[in-house]
């Protein structure tokens, strides 16, 4: 049982964050960044704000989206117990 216990605190511990990348034309070329929260509610189900990666792009026709769960992200919703899940949005162009 203690083996057991062990193993399951250990494998909550060696979680990852949740990322995500999308490249729009040929990706980004200037390495100019734009960062924004996204706001979801109860687990990530209902959203209550999102970034839209057009507008953040700044009309570019190029640029790499990548959406991230971060640490302080996860941190935030185990601290809401799962009511306020938050994402960061970076848009590189």
């Amino acid at each position: 049982m203690k083996i057991t216990m062990i193993l399951f605190a250990s494998s909550l511990l060696l979680t990852s964050c949740y990322s995500y990348t999308s490249v729009v034309g040929t990706g980004a070329k200037s390495g100019v960044q734009t960062t924004k929260w996204n706001h979801y509610i109860i687990y990530g189900l209902a959203p209550l704000s999102l970034s839209d990666s057009k507008e953040m792009a700044g009309g570019a026709e190029n640029y790499t989206v990548h959406t991230r769960h971060s640490f302080v992200n996860g941190l935030i919703a185990s601290l809401t117990f799962g009511i306020y899940t938050p994402t960061i949005t970076t848009v590189t162009k």
